[in-house]
Protein backbone atom coordinates (compact mmCIF):
# COMPACT_ATOMS: atom_id res chain seq x y z
CA UNK A 1 0.00 0.00 0.00
CA UNK A 2 1.34 3.41 -0.92
CA UNK A 3 1.57 6.27 1.56
CA UNK A 4 -1.18 8.19 -0.27
CA UNK A 5 -3.53 5.17 -0.27
CA UNK A 6 -2.93 4.52 3.44
CA UNK A 7 -3.53 8.18 4.25
CA UNK A 8 -6.70 8.19 2.14
CA UNK A 9 -8.17 5.18 3.95
CA UNK A 10 -7.27 6.63 7.33
CA UNK A 11 -8.99 9.88 6.39
CA UNK A 12 -12.07 7.95 5.23
CA UNK A 13 -12.28 6.03 8.54
CA UNK A 14 -11.98 9.27 10.50
CA UNK A 15 -14.68 10.89 8.34
CA UNK A 16 -17.09 7.97 8.87
CA UNK A 17 -16.43 8.07 12.61
CA UNK A 18 -17.01 11.84 12.81
CA UNK A 19 -20.20 11.76 10.71
CA UNK A 20 -21.58 8.73 12.58
CA UNK A 21 -20.91 10.13 16.05
CA UNK A 22 -22.22 13.56 15.10
CA UNK A 23 -25.27 11.93 13.53
CA UNK A 24 -25.85 9.96 16.73
CA UNK A 25 -26.30 13.18 18.66
CA UNK A 26 -28.75 14.43 16.01
CA UNK A 27 -30.79 11.22 15.67
CA UNK A 28 -34.28 11.07 17.23
CA UNK A 29 -34.09 7.28 17.69
CA UNK A 30 -33.25 5.30 20.79
CA UNK A 31 -29.78 6.07 22.09
CA UNK A 32 -28.94 2.37 22.54
CA UNK A 33 -29.77 1.56 18.92
CA UNK A 34 -28.06 4.67 17.58
CA UNK A 35 -24.79 4.16 19.45
CA UNK A 36 -24.74 0.44 18.73
CA UNK A 37 -25.09 1.20 15.03
CA UNK A 38 -22.40 3.88 15.32
CA UNK A 39 -20.02 1.40 16.96
CA UNK A 40 -20.65 -1.13 14.17
CA UNK A 41 -20.08 1.45 11.45
CA UNK A 42 -16.84 2.76 12.96
CA UNK A 43 -15.51 -0.67 13.91
CA UNK A 44 -16.17 -2.30 10.52
CA UNK A 45 -14.74 0.63 8.53
CA UNK A 46 -11.65 0.64 10.76
CA UNK A 47 -11.18 -3.10 10.18
CA UNK A 48 -11.60 -2.68 6.42
CA UNK A 49 -8.85 -0.03 6.37
CA UNK A 50 -6.51 -1.91 8.70
CA UNK A 51 -6.83 -5.19 6.75
CA UNK A 52 -6.44 -3.38 3.39
CA UNK A 53 -9.59 -5.06 2.09
CA UNK A 54 -10.49 -4.46 -1.55
CA UNK A 55 -12.96 -5.65 -4.17
CA UNK A 56 -15.93 -7.83 -3.22
CA UNK A 57 -14.87 -8.20 0.43
CA UNK A 58 -14.76 -4.42 0.74
CA UNK A 59 -18.26 -4.15 -0.73
CA UNK A 60 -19.63 -6.71 1.73
CA UNK A 61 -18.07 -4.84 4.64
CA UNK A 62 -19.57 -1.57 3.48
CA UNK A 63 -23.00 -3.19 3.24
CA UNK A 64 -22.77 -3.63 7.03
CA UNK A 65 -21.59 -0.03 7.47
CA UNK A 66 -24.39 1.31 5.24
CA UNK A 67 -26.96 -0.82 7.04
CA UNK A 68 -25.81 0.51 10.44
CA UNK A 69 -25.98 4.11 9.18
CA UNK A 70 -29.45 3.51 7.70
CA UNK A 71 -30.81 2.09 10.96
CA UNK A 72 -29.31 4.92 13.01
CA UNK A 73 -30.71 7.69 10.76
CA UNK A 74 -33.76 5.98 9.26
CA UNK A 75 -36.57 8.37 8.27
CA UNK A 76 -34.64 11.45 9.38
CA UNK A 77 -32.87 13.43 6.65
CA UNK A 78 -31.63 16.25 8.88
CA UNK A 79 -28.68 14.26 10.23
CA UNK A 80 -25.10 14.37 9.09
CA UNK A 81 -24.83 10.58 9.44
CA UNK A 82 -25.95 10.27 5.82
CA UNK A 83 -22.58 11.84 4.81
CA UNK A 84 -21.20 8.40 5.56
CA UNK A 85 -22.92 7.25 2.34
CA UNK A 86 -20.83 9.77 0.37
CA UNK A 87 -17.62 8.51 2.00
CA UNK A 88 -18.56 4.91 1.26
CA UNK A 89 -19.36 5.79 -2.37
CA UNK A 90 -15.93 7.38 -2.90
CA UNK A 91 -14.05 4.57 -1.14
CA UNK A 92 -15.79 1.73 -2.96
CA UNK A 93 -15.43 3.47 -6.36
CA UNK A 94 -11.67 3.78 -5.85
CA UNK A 95 -10.88 0.36 -4.35
CA UNK A 96 -13.25 -2.05 -6.13
CA UNK A 97 -13.85 -3.11 -9.75
CA UNK A 98 -16.42 -1.08 -11.63
CA UNK A 99 -19.14 -3.76 -11.57
CA UNK A 100 -18.91 -4.30 -7.81
CA UNK A 101 -18.64 -0.62 -6.97
CA UNK A 102 -21.53 0.22 -9.31
CA UNK A 103 -23.78 -2.34 -7.57
CA UNK A 104 -22.99 -0.97 -4.10
CA UNK A 105 -23.31 2.64 -5.32
CA UNK A 106 -26.69 1.81 -6.80
CA UNK A 107 -27.72 0.19 -3.51
CA UNK A 108 -26.81 3.35 -1.58
CA UNK A 109 -28.82 5.53 -3.94
CA UNK A 110 -31.82 3.14 -3.87
CA UNK A 111 -31.76 3.27 -0.06
CA UNK A 112 -31.99 7.04 -0.19
CA UNK A 113 -34.70 6.94 -2.89
CA UNK A 114 -36.79 4.68 -0.63
CA UNK A 115 -36.47 7.32 2.08
CA UNK A 116 -37.55 9.94 -0.46
CA UNK A 117 -40.60 7.93 -1.49
CA UNK A 118 -41.63 7.59 2.14
CA UNK A 119 -41.37 11.35 2.65
CA UNK A 120 -41.43 13.14 -0.74
CA UNK A 121 -42.08 16.48 0.93
CA UNK A 122 -38.66 16.42 2.58
CA UNK A 123 -36.14 18.03 0.16
CA UNK A 124 -33.14 16.75 2.16
CA UNK A 125 -33.41 13.28 0.61
CA UNK A 126 -32.86 14.70 -2.88
CA UNK A 127 -29.70 16.43 -1.64
CA UNK A 128 -28.36 13.15 -0.20
CA UNK A 129 -29.15 11.29 -3.45
CA UNK A 130 -27.32 13.89 -5.51
CA UNK A 131 -24.40 14.02 -3.08
CA UNK A 132 -23.95 10.24 -3.04
CA UNK A 133 -24.13 10.02 -6.84
CA UNK A 134 -21.62 12.84 -7.18
CA UNK A 135 -19.28 11.20 -4.65
CA UNK A 136 -19.39 7.90 -6.54
CA UNK A 137 -18.68 9.69 -9.83
CA UNK A 138 -15.75 11.55 -8.28
CA UNK A 139 -14.31 8.31 -6.89
CA UNK A 140 -14.65 6.56 -10.25
CA UNK A 141 -12.94 9.49 -11.99
CA UNK A 142 -10.09 9.41 -9.47
CA UNK A 143 -9.70 5.67 -10.09
CA UNK A 144 -9.47 6.23 -13.86
CA UNK A 145 -6.94 9.02 -13.42
CA UNK A 146 -4.82 6.81 -11.18
CA UNK A 147 -4.98 3.98 -13.71
CA UNK A 148 -3.99 6.36 -16.50
CA UNK A 149 -1.06 7.64 -14.43
CA UNK A 150 0.05 4.05 -13.75
CA UNK A 151 -0.10 3.19 -17.45
CA UNK A 152 1.86 6.36 -18.25
CA UNK A 153 4.49 5.42 -15.68
CA UNK A 154 4.77 1.94 -17.18
CA UNK A 155 5.12 3.47 -20.64
CA UNK A 156 7.87 5.77 -19.38
CA UNK A 157 9.69 2.84 -17.79
CA UNK A 158 9.40 0.88 -21.03
CA UNK A 159 10.71 3.88 -22.96
CA UNK A 160 13.68 4.25 -20.60
CA UNK A 161 14.41 0.54 -20.94
CA UNK A 162 14.19 0.75 -24.73
CA UNK A 163 16.48 3.80 -24.76
CA UNK A 164 19.01 2.00 -22.57
CA UNK A 165 18.89 -1.07 -24.80
CA UNK A 166 19.27 1.09 -27.91
CA UNK A 167 22.25 2.90 -26.39
CA UNK A 168 23.87 -0.43 -25.51
CA UNK A 169 23.25 -1.77 -29.03
CA UNK A 170 24.71 1.42 -30.51
CA UNK A 171 27.82 1.06 -28.37
CA UNK A 172 28.22 -2.56 -29.44
CA UNK A 173 27.79 -1.65 -33.11
CA UNK A 174 30.32 1.17 -32.74
CA UNK A 175 32.83 -1.17 -31.11
CA UNK A 176 32.32 -3.69 -33.92
CA UNK A 177 32.76 -0.97 -36.56
CA UNK A 178 35.95 0.31 -34.97
CA UNK A 179 37.27 -3.24 -34.61
CA UNK A 180 36.61 -3.79 -38.31
CA UNK A 181 38.41 -0.55 -39.19
CA UNK A 182 41.41 -1.46 -37.07
CA UNK A 183 41.46 -4.97 -38.58
CA UNK A 184 41.45 -3.59 -42.12
CA UNK A 185 44.05 -0.91 -41.45
CA UNK A 186 46.47 -3.20 -39.63
CA UNK A 187 45.92 -6.08 -42.07
CA UNK A 188 46.63 -3.88 -45.07
CA UNK A 189 49.56 -2.11 -43.43
CA UNK A 190 51.29 -5.28 -42.26
CA UNK A 191 50.73 -7.11 -45.54
CA UNK A 192 52.19 -4.37 -47.73
CA UNK A 193 54.96 -3.66 -45.22
CA UNK A 194 55.98 -7.32 -45.30
CA UNK A 195 56.05 -7.17 -49.10
CA UNK A 196 58.41 -4.19 -48.93
CA UNK A 197 60.62 -5.88 -46.35
CA UNK A 198 60.72 -9.05 -48.43
CA UNK A 199 61.65 -7.02 -51.49
CA UNK A 200 64.39 -5.28 -49.53
CA UNK A 201 65.77 -8.61 -48.35
CA UNK A 202 65.78 -10.02 -51.88
CA UNK A 203 67.46 -6.90 -53.34
CA UNK A 204 70.25 -6.57 -50.81
CA UNK A 205 72.61 -8.24 -53.26
CA UNK A 206 71.58 -5.87 -56.05
CA UNK A 207 72.55 -2.83 -54.07
CA UNK A 208 71.68 -0.92 -50.91
CA UNK A 209 69.93 1.83 -52.84
CA UNK A 210 67.14 -0.44 -54.10
CA UNK A 211 66.77 -2.10 -50.69
CA UNK A 212 66.71 1.33 -49.06
CA UNK A 213 63.81 2.47 -51.24
CA UNK A 214 61.81 -0.61 -50.27
CA UNK A 215 62.51 -0.04 -46.58
CA UNK A 216 61.58 3.63 -46.96
CA UNK A 217 58.25 2.65 -48.53
CA UNK A 218 57.68 0.21 -45.67
CA UNK A 219 58.44 2.92 -43.12
CA UNK A 220 56.09 5.42 -44.76
CA UNK A 221 53.29 2.87 -45.06
CA UNK A 222 53.68 1.83 -41.42
CA UNK A 223 53.51 5.47 -40.36
CA UNK A 224 50.38 6.03 -42.50
CA UNK A 225 48.71 2.93 -41.08
CA UNK A 226 49.53 4.04 -37.54
CA UNK A 227 47.95 7.43 -38.24
CA UNK A 228 44.78 5.73 -39.53
CA UNK A 229 44.57 3.57 -36.41
CA UNK A 230 45.00 6.65 -34.24
CA UNK A 231 42.32 8.48 -36.22
CA UNK A 232 39.92 5.54 -35.92
CA UNK A 233 40.45 5.08 -32.19
CA UNK A 234 40.46 8.86 -31.70
CA UNK A 235 36.83 9.01 -32.79
CA UNK A 236 35.93 7.21 -29.56
CA UNK A 237 37.86 9.63 -27.35
CA UNK A 238 36.96 13.06 -28.69
CA UNK A 239 33.65 14.87 -28.67
CA UNK A 240 34.48 16.80 -31.81
CA UNK A 241 35.40 14.45 -34.69
CA UNK A 242 36.83 17.42 -36.62
CA UNK A 243 39.86 17.35 -34.32
CA UNK A 244 40.75 13.84 -35.54
CA UNK A 245 42.59 13.01 -38.74
CA UNK A 246 40.17 12.41 -41.61
CA UNK A 247 39.36 8.83 -42.53
CA UNK A 248 40.01 7.70 -46.11
CA UNK A 249 37.34 7.87 -48.79
CA UNK A 250 36.72 6.77 -52.35
CA UNK A 251 39.09 9.42 -53.65
CA UNK A 252 41.99 7.71 -51.84
CA UNK A 253 41.59 4.39 -53.69
CA UNK A 254 44.13 5.41 -56.34
CA UNK A 255 46.78 6.01 -53.65
CA UNK A 256 45.84 2.69 -52.05
CA UNK A 257 46.46 0.87 -55.33
CA UNK A 258 49.77 2.68 -55.79
CA UNK A 259 50.93 1.47 -52.36
CA UNK A 260 50.43 -2.13 -53.51
CA UNK A 261 52.14 -1.51 -56.83
CA UNK A 262 55.10 0.06 -55.07
CA UNK A 263 55.39 -3.10 -52.97
CA UNK A 264 55.68 -5.18 -56.15
CA UNK A 265 52.10 -6.39 -56.43
CA UNK A 266 50.72 -6.46 -59.97
CA UNK A 267 47.44 -4.57 -59.70
CA UNK A 268 45.28 -3.42 -62.60
CA UNK A 269 42.30 -1.60 -61.11
CA UNK A 270 40.12 0.60 -63.31
CA UNK A 271 38.65 3.50 -61.35
CA UNK A 272 35.86 5.76 -62.57
CA UNK A 273 36.50 9.46 -62.80
CA UNK A 274 33.47 10.55 -60.74
CA UNK A 275 34.28 9.05 -57.34
CA UNK A 276 33.74 12.51 -55.86
CA UNK A 277 29.99 11.84 -56.13
CA UNK A 278 30.29 9.21 -53.41
CA UNK A 279 29.44 10.45 -49.92
CA UNK A 280 31.72 10.08 -46.90
CA UNK A 281 30.06 6.97 -45.41
CA UNK A 282 29.84 5.05 -48.68
CA UNK A 283 33.26 6.34 -49.71
CA UNK A 284 34.82 4.85 -46.57
CA UNK A 285 32.93 1.59 -47.15
CA UNK A 286 34.14 1.41 -50.76
CA UNK A 287 37.72 2.14 -49.71
CA UNK A 288 37.71 -0.52 -46.98
CA UNK A 289 36.26 -3.18 -49.28
CA UNK A 290 38.91 -2.53 -51.92
CA UNK A 291 41.61 -2.40 -49.24
CA UNK A 292 40.59 -5.74 -47.70
CA UNK A 293 40.15 -7.44 -51.10
CA UNK A 294 43.63 -6.34 -52.25
CA UNK A 295 45.16 -7.30 -48.90
CA UNK A 296 43.64 -10.79 -49.02
CA UNK A 297 44.80 -11.29 -52.60
CA UNK A 298 48.34 -10.17 -51.81
CA UNK A 299 48.48 -12.28 -48.67
CA UNK A 300 46.95 -15.54 -49.89
CA UNK A 301 47.97 -15.47 -53.56
CA UNK A 302 51.40 -13.79 -53.61
CA UNK A 303 52.89 -13.28 -57.04
CA UNK A 304 49.56 -13.55 -58.87
CA UNK A 305 48.14 -10.55 -60.73
CA UNK A 306 45.10 -8.68 -59.40
CA UNK A 307 42.55 -6.93 -61.57
CA UNK A 308 39.30 -5.14 -60.94
CA UNK A 309 37.30 -1.96 -61.23
CA UNK A 310 35.42 0.65 -59.19
CA UNK A 311 32.62 2.17 -61.24
CA UNK A 312 29.71 4.49 -60.51
CA UNK A 313 26.76 3.82 -62.81
CA UNK A 314 22.97 3.69 -62.66
CA UNK A 315 22.95 5.10 -59.13
CA UNK A 316 25.17 2.32 -57.79
CA UNK A 317 28.81 1.81 -56.84
CA UNK A 318 30.16 -1.41 -58.34
CA UNK A 319 33.38 -2.85 -56.93
CA UNK A 320 35.06 -5.90 -58.44
CA UNK A 321 38.45 -7.32 -57.41
CA UNK A 322 39.72 -10.56 -58.98
CA UNK A 323 42.98 -12.50 -58.75
CA UNK A 324 44.28 -15.83 -59.94
CA UNK A 325 45.61 -18.33 -57.44
CA UNK A 326 46.61 -21.95 -57.19
CA UNK A 327 43.53 -24.20 -56.91
CA UNK A 328 45.01 -25.82 -53.81
CA UNK A 329 45.24 -22.40 -52.17
CA UNK A 330 41.57 -21.48 -52.64
CA UNK A 331 40.38 -22.92 -49.29
CA UNK A 332 43.16 -21.03 -47.51
CA UNK A 333 42.24 -17.89 -49.45
CA UNK A 334 38.64 -18.32 -48.35
CA UNK A 335 39.07 -19.43 -44.73
CA UNK A 336 42.21 -17.54 -43.81
CA UNK A 337 40.52 -14.22 -44.45
CA UNK A 338 37.33 -15.14 -42.58
CA UNK A 339 37.32 -12.05 -40.38
CA UNK A 340 38.06 -9.81 -43.34
CA UNK A 341 35.27 -11.34 -45.39
CA UNK A 342 32.81 -10.87 -42.54
CA UNK A 343 33.88 -7.24 -42.25
CA UNK A 344 33.35 -6.68 -45.97
CA UNK A 345 29.89 -8.28 -45.87
CA UNK A 346 28.90 -6.20 -42.83
CA UNK A 347 30.21 -2.99 -44.38
CA UNK A 348 28.21 -3.59 -47.54
CA UNK A 349 25.04 -4.37 -45.59
CA UNK A 350 25.50 -1.32 -43.34
CA UNK A 351 24.94 1.00 -46.33
CA UNK A 352 22.20 -1.12 -47.91
CA UNK A 353 24.42 -2.97 -50.39
CA UNK A 354 25.49 -6.56 -50.99
CA UNK A 355 28.77 -8.41 -51.47
CA UNK A 356 29.72 -11.78 -52.94
CA UNK A 357 33.16 -13.38 -52.44
CA UNK A 358 33.85 -16.69 -54.17
CA UNK A 359 36.54 -18.84 -55.72
CA UNK A 360 36.27 -20.94 -58.85
CA UNK A 361 38.83 -22.84 -60.99
CA UNK A 362 41.96 -21.15 -59.77
CA UNK A 363 40.49 -17.66 -59.42
CA UNK A 364 39.05 -15.60 -56.58
CA UNK A 365 36.70 -12.65 -56.89
CA UNK A 366 35.06 -10.10 -54.64
CA UNK A 367 32.02 -8.28 -56.04
CA UNK A 368 30.15 -5.54 -54.18
CA UNK A 369 27.20 -3.39 -55.21
CA UNK A 370 26.48 -0.36 -53.03
CA UNK A 371 23.74 2.26 -53.43
CA UNK A 372 25.08 5.70 -54.28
Amino acid sequence: MTVSARAGRSAAVIAIAVFTVAGGFMSPHSAVVVWACAAIAVGVSTALAALRVRGLALAVGFVLVAAALTIAAYGFSATIAWMGFCVIAIWIAIDSPLRISACLGAGLIVTLLVQLLRDPAEPGWIAWVVGTAFSFTAGASARRLHASASRLQEALESLRSAQSELAQRSREQERARIAADVHDVIGHGLTVTLLHIEAARLTLDEGPEIAGRSLLEAEQLTRTSLEEVRATVGLMKQDDPRTSAPLPGAGDIADLVDSFRTAGVRVDLAVTDDLDRIGAARGLTTYRIVQEALTNAARHAPGHPISGRVLVEDGEIRVTVCNTCDPAAEPQHRDGAGEGLRNMHERARSVGGRLIARGCQGAWSVEAVLPL
